[in-house]
């Protein structure tokens, strides 16, 4: 069993410690993705209470860094897959709320808003 956790282990620093570090277009999109959280006036669950956009992007941020010191996220999808979908703590999913509107999962609302993101950046080939 002792033999099995080693191993284990040294894969898992292995994959980690190859894992490239997350580009600057990823972390372009993403700080975009929480600019317009913080700057939506929705409201966002987490572990059953309502917290404002912005309380919601320091949250997001946190656990963000986390996955950056980890080098296991490398794209906007992966961000939003592995830290702001659900609770790490308690893995109810988290809900997003704008106005009188129904609450919908944070994955959903966040992809919908990345496609956002990278409409609305220039074109790079542009003239």
């Amino acid at each position: 069993m002792r033999l099995f956790l080693v191993l284990f282990l040294a894969s898992v620093f292995a994959v980690a410690g190859t894992a490239a570090p997350l580009s600057p277009v990823a972390r372009s999109e993403i700080d975009g993705l929480m600019s317009r959280l913080e700057a939506s006036g929705c409201e966002f669950n987490r572990n059953g209470n309502w917290y404002t956009g912005g309380e919601a992007k320091s949250h997001l941020l946190r656990k963000l860094q986390y996955l950056e010191e980890r080098a296991t996220v490398q794209s906007a999808e992966q961000f939003i897959e592995l830290a702001a979908t659900s609770s790490s703590v308690s893995g109810q999913p988290y809900l997003v709320k704008c106005g009188n509107g129904a609450p919908v999962p944070s994955g959903t609302w966040l992809r919908t808003q990345l496609q956002a993101v990278r409409l609305a950046r220039p074109a790079r080939n542009a003239p």
